[in-house]
């Protein structure tokens, strides 16, 4: 996880920066967690409302949709959720830095 301080932030924003990196997969700890960690300080309390639905729904259809294998089904597609996908769809979200780094894969 980032050092941005994650203590100085209030308890919501806290337990969802928590929730975001520790998801159960690997891969989508890092497309999540980094998404939110970079931008958990800034969300408004709708985004906070969006961005907790979000991290309601499955871990396997959430790293699904972010990294692009699957379409992202209508009665899903949130601001928050198409927000998501266009940040961590790119080559490598889902990848450790350091393999990213030497070209290997995780």
């Amino acid at each position: 996880m980032p050092s941005d301080a994650p203590e100085d932030l209030p308890p919501r924003r806290k337990r969802l920066l928590f929730r975001a990196w520790h998801r159960g997969t690997r891969e989508a700890d890092l497309m999540i967690g980094r998404f939110v960690a970079e931008r958990i300080a800034g969300f408004s309390e709708a985004e906070l409302d969006e961005l907790e639905s979000v991290l309601e729904l499955p871990d396997v259809d959430l790293a699904d949709w972010l990294s692009g294998r699957r379409p992202i089904p209508a009665e899903h597609a949130t601001p928050m959720l198409e927000h998501m996908a266009r940040e961590c769809g790119g080559l490598g979200a889902g990848v450790p830095p350091e393999a990213r780094r030497s070209g290997g894969a995780a």
